[in-house]
């Protein structure tokens, strides 16, 4: 039986299913009372304001109620009555989202003076000055209610993409099977990807990796087409809601310019010659003329086979959160004691590892621990992402205490940055050093550069769509080859196998996402230098970021913390981490 000290303690959100329910009840009559105001939210100030509440109390119930019934079903997807659960609010929040499709259009109606005088009859209304400054801005993009109730379902259609690619994938392909070098047998599919590319025996990751990517390659007419109509639907929601592109409407959403993605691609490709000399480092210690994508996951300096227990761990993590003080620490004690996490894999347990937050409760996190030094570091990470949560849920009211996408991986990857720096500095052996400067290069690499590179493809192929050219197979495979050819140099082989790596990339089924991690890790280090040579200021400013939320766009949010990243700086400061940890590593092989 599972020890409880490792099982997330979801009581703390409903002590029985009962109380869920009641609560959905509640949510459901609380949207009801909402629909009572349609064609009057404007008409009062008392009217805005009842209707403001009731909105964002509807919002909070369903994000607690989905929480619950989410966190269950990851931690027991073979559990019916939990699969219930979660099948149940997502049908209940759609029908819900329908419903409540009047009142962005309502909202509209208000012009900035009327939204002013109302605050000044009822000066409760000024908790929203902010939310509605976002949307007069965003007024031109807001349809009448049949447009909205119909891009909403559009939007739920558009989800289709994403099944079709899965059970594809993932339901319909029959994969091969393999043995690998400690004569096991392995299915050759992606959830075996990262164990075989491992692999000493490169004969053995040659045929993995050939035979997997071949499978997307056989299939690569049908991936390209549903991806072209992924791509055609984005730019045809963008243009019905009157953004010049899809790109200008997915960073809009959380008021990020332009800028900031031309930056991040055009600054990395222009600085390509330290991670192109990293390829030839690796080419050298393994003796290689030129890499392949099976060659660059293994590693060039042997692994220490050390495990970690999970109480372990979580000291390690206290010893290197330190320097971010007690109050910081003690956090951390917290949701170890009072259970906020699910540690260890078992059957039927969702994989990967995620950390998600109930306002008026505290966040949770999910892991599948396997005492490895890779897993301290998902610890270090998922932790991050559930103090940022619980600093800004004590500072910040509901409406503006959800964090964004832009701003979501900076302070996970800050507390991964702060246990490198940690272990680096108190690494005894030459081995050691060596082997942590070889993987926060692999952080970087697979975080900064391979996400920017992803995201070169996805605003590559949007233009064509925008241009009115069409996404053929050929065109997508050319345009992925050649990415992969100009940002790893002439150490690397970009042959016809790598062309078809988009095809395996679920990521670019949520558009213009993956490029907030490699602005997540430029905002990471820019914040872990700064503590580092500056000490308590810059503590504080950080802690002013993790305290504020949403309460103001993600550029400004960041200055906080002392970093701008509508400048190409901190893309420039991480390209040079990266060099300098690629001198000090080069120096001791």
């Amino acid at each position: 039986m599972e020890d409880n000290r490792f099982v997330w303690k979801l009581d703390d959100i409903y002590s029985c299913e009962e109380n869920w329910y009641t609560d959905l009840e509640k949510a459901k009559q609380i949207a009801s009372r909402l629909c009572q105001l349609q064609g009057k939210i404007c008409q009062s100030a008392a009217n805005l304001l009842e209707a403001l509440n009731l909105n964002t109390r509807c919002e909070e119930y369903f994000s607690k109620l989905f929480t619950y019934a989410s966190c269950h079903y990851d931690a027991e997807m073979t559990n019916a009555n939990y699969k219930k659960l979660y099948e149940t609010v997502f049908g209940e929040s759609t029908t819900v989202d329908e419903q409540l499709a009047f009142v962005m259009p309502e909202l509209m109606q208000l012009s900035r003076e009327q939204f002013d005088a109302f605050c000044a009859e009822v000066p409760e209304l000024s908790l929203y000055s902010h939310l509605m400054d976002d949307l007069f801005s965003r007024k031109e993009h807001i349809l009448d209610e049949k447009s909205e109730q119909m891009l909403v379902r559009m939007q739920d259609m558009h989800s289709s993409y994403t099944k079709i690619y899965k059970d594809l994938m993932v339901s319909d392909t029959k994969y091969e099977e393999m043995t690998n070098s400690a004569g096991e047998t392995v299915t050759v599919n992606d959830a075996n990807y990262g164990g075989a590319m491992v692999d000493p025996d490169r004969n053995f990751r040659k045929a993995f990796f050939e035979k997997l990517f071949g499978v997307y390659g056989g299939y690569i007419n049908t991936l390209s087409s549903n991806y072209y109509a992924l791509v055609k639907a984005n730019v045809a929601i963008a243009k019905t809601r009157n953004y010049p592109s899809a790109r200008n409407q997915s960073l809009s959403q959380n008021f990020i310019p332009e800028e900031v993605y031309d930056n991040l691609l055009n600054t990395i490709r222009a600085n390509t010659a330290p991670f192109q000399r990293y390829i030839e480092l690796r080419n050298r210690v393994l003796g290689l003329e030129k890499s392949y994508m099976y060659d660059l996951f293994v590693p060039i300096v042997p692994d220490v086979d050390k495990k970690y227990s999970f109480d372990e761990a979580y000291d390690l993590m206290l010893k290197a959160t330190a320097i971010l003080g007690e109050d910081y620490t003690e956090l951390v004690k917290r949701s170890r004691d009072e259970r906020w996490c699910s540690v260890y894999p078992k059957k039927g347990k969702v994989s990967g590892a995620y950390s998600t937050s109930v306002y008026d409760v505290h966040p949770y996190m999910l892991l599948n621990y396997n005492g490895t030094l890779n897993d301290v570091f998902t610890l270090l990470h998922e932790t991050g992402h559930s103090m940022h949560s619980w600093y800004s849920n004590q500072n910040q009211p509901f409406v503006y205490a959800d964090y964004t996408l832009f701003c979501a991986e900076v302070a996970s990857t800050t507390n991964e940055m702060i246990l490198y720096h940690y272990l680096l500095d108190h690494a005894q052996t030459k081995e050691e050093k060596a082997l942590l400067l070889s993987n926060h290069l692999n952080d970087i690499r697979s975080t900064f550069y391979r996400q920017s590179m992803f995201a070169d493809f996805e605003n590559q192929t949007h233009k064509l769509v925008e241009e009115g050219k069409p996404l053929l197979p050929d065109v997508l495979c050319e345009i992925h080859r050649k990415i992969n050819e100009d940002y790893y140099g002439p150490g690397f082989v970009a042959d016809r196998n790598i062309s078809y790596e988009w095809a395996r990339i679920p990521h670019f089924y949520r558009a213009f996402y993956v490029y907030q991690y490699a602005t997540g890790i430029s905002a990471a280090v820019a914040i872990t230098n700064r503590i580092r040579k500056l000490g308590q200021p810059a503590i504080e400013d950080y802690k002013k970021f993790l305290r504020a939320g949403s309460s103001d766009h993600p550029i400004e949010l960041l200055k906080l913390a002392g970093v701008d990243m509508a400048s190409p700086q901190p893309i420039l400061d991480t390209i040079a981490d990266f060099d300098e940890t690629l001198k000090q590593l080069e120096e001791l092989l």
